[in-house]
């Protein structure tokens, strides 16, 4: 049976007949802290300037109405230890997406103290590990990483009755758009009143999937917890309820057509000499004012019109004229990442279309695997689990989990988008920025333009909304040139959206 062990207020659960996991017969075997927490000292070096750190590595318990714990979430705190008041300084609450993706990829690869080690472009190298992070926004602001149920070591736990819930039951309490903000809103509440950070201000940041959920969190603090952010984050961005469907859908993806070809040197000579940044605004122009009303007249378009459209799409995207024209001008994403390269016997990545891959045949309509995310994989695995145990001195005998079990995800009544707004419009204080590679084939960059663009059709905060793009893909952190730059995006957007003494929230 279950018992708690209660010691110096710590709650331990204790495992003798039941699971506290819902995932493998091994987690079930294997113990877990529901409320926990280990602290180490650190030092490094950010911007050239040594900043003295503390590490907090534990879980905090999420409740159900009646106080019982029905999970537990791992997280990592980091914080700046040579400041004597933090009223003023920004907490950062960083969320990682898939749904069911553990925060590791933004921790040790963006913008924590600790990087993975890794060559300029990315790609893996060994020994695995980590190394320190020049770049981290720790010089100006503290990070919390959170694990969403069944993410890293992150758990469901049994009912008061000893039992799991059952699936059914899990999903409606962690598994679906609205309940993962609700759930998430309460344990982000408990963990600012137990470090007492109310006053500080506060900024959300999520990546992919995290984007709804910082979208969503946004409002939820604000009307249910009474937690109002400074700021929101948004890295490769999901469409948020925003619907871009149809001609939208299809047009919006030729921009990243363009982007993945010329980085492959798959352009005619003419555009390939051109700089990316020139030849994406000459698509994007192409994309809105010629394409997108091209591709919304479907079968009724002029046969004259359908062929020069067709053949400009093929001069942006480096397919043929022909695929062009049997696609209906329509191009399937996986249809690309299987063609582009074809004569050259390679994929491309989905996430991230610098990354080349290798099919068994180099016929068929989609590759055989993601080689990006199998590179990735390559090197964050050993570098999270290495790096918890023997620096942050965190040990368990828990599989951490890069993906969880979390579907079936309930997708319905996604209004995070429309929420972000409605946060927007109550909180004058609140500033959101949009960062996305453009290389990035699965939540590409003209899409998250398109989104923002839609976010508030007023135009009455657009001045509060920025983008800011990159050479690299979904996790643009990865190119070094661009985890300079990326961050140094955040610590500006950051300070300059850091109300000054004088300044009231108010219209």
């Amino acid at each position: 049976m279950l018992h708690y062990l209660f010691k110096t207020s710590v709650i331990v659960l204790c495992l003798q007949s039941f699971c506290i996991s819902s995932t493998t017969f091994a987690d079930e075997m294997r113990q877990s802290l529901i409320d926990e927490k280990v602290i180490t000292e650190h030092r490094t070096q950010i911007n050239e300037k040594t900043i003295p750190y503390r590490a907090t590595t534990g879980t905090q318990p999420v409740w159900d109405d009646e106080g019982h714990p029905t999970a537990t979430l791992f997280y990592t705190y980091y914080q700046r230890t040579d400041i004597k008041d933090d009223t003023n300084r920004p907490l950062i609450i960083s969320f990682n997406g898939g749904p069911g993706s553990a925060s590791v990829w933004m921790h040790i690869a963006y913008t924590g103290p600790k990087v993975l080690n890794i060559d300029d472009e990315g790609y893996p190298l060994q020994p695995y590990g980590v190394k320190s992070n020049n770049y981290s926004i720790l010089d100006i602001a503290d990070i919390v990483y959170v694990n969403p149920v069944n993410t890293g070591y992150s758990r469901v736990l049994p009912n008061a009755e000893g039992k799991m819930p059952s699936k059914d039951e899990q999903q409606k309490m962690f598994f679906g758009v609205n309940a993962d903000i609700k759930y998430l809103a309460e344990w982000v509440t408990t963990f600012v009143t137990r470090n007492e950070r109310w006053l500080s201000p506060k900024y959300l940041i999520g990546e992919s999937y995290g984007t709804a959920r910082v979208s969503g969190l946004a409002l939820e603090l604000q009307k249910n917890q009474w937690m109002y952010p400074n700021g929101v984050i948004l890295v490769s961005p999901t469409d948020l309820g925003i619907e871009r469907n149809g001609p939208v859908k299809a047009a919006n993806r030729l921009p990243y057509f363009a982007a993945a070809a010329w980085y492959h040197k798959a352009l005619g000579e003419d555009l390939q000499q051109q700089d990316l940044s020139p030849l994406l605004a000459e698509v994007e122009q192409f994309t809105l004012n010629q394409y997108l009303p091209a591709l919304a007249k479907g079968s009724f378009i002029e046969a004259e019109e359908k062929q020069r459209i067709a053949e400009q799409v093929a001069q942006y995207s480096g397919l043929s004229v022909t695929e062009v024209l049997q696609s209906n001008l329509d191009i399937d994403t996986k249809y690309f990442w299987k063609t582009l390269l074809r004569d050259r016997q390679q994929t491309i990545g989905r996430l991230d279309s610098r990354y080349i891959g290798i099919d068994e045949k180099s016929v068929g309509g989609k590759p055989d695997y993601n080689p990006e995310l199998a590179s990735w994989l390559h090197s964050f695995t050993p570098a999270i689990n290495d790096y918890l145990r023997t620096e942050l001195n965190y040990k368990t005998d828990l599989k951490y989990n890069m993906f969880g079990p979390v579907h079936p995800w309930d997708r319905s009544k996604n209004n995070t988008g429309a929420n972000l707004r409605l946060a927007m419009a109550q909180n004058p204080y609140l500033n959101v920025m949009i960062q996305s590679g453009y290389y990035d084939g699965a939540t590409n960059y003209f899409d998250a333009k398109y989104t923002m663009w839609q976010l508030d059709r007023s135009g009455l905060i657009k001045d509060r909304l920025s983008f800011k793009g990159y050479r690299s893909g979904h996790m643009m952190y990865l190119r070094h040139d661009d985890l300079k730059q990326s961050n140094h995006d955040l610590r500006e957007f950051i300070q300059s959206t850091l109300p000054k003494t004088d300044q009231s929230a108010k219209y």
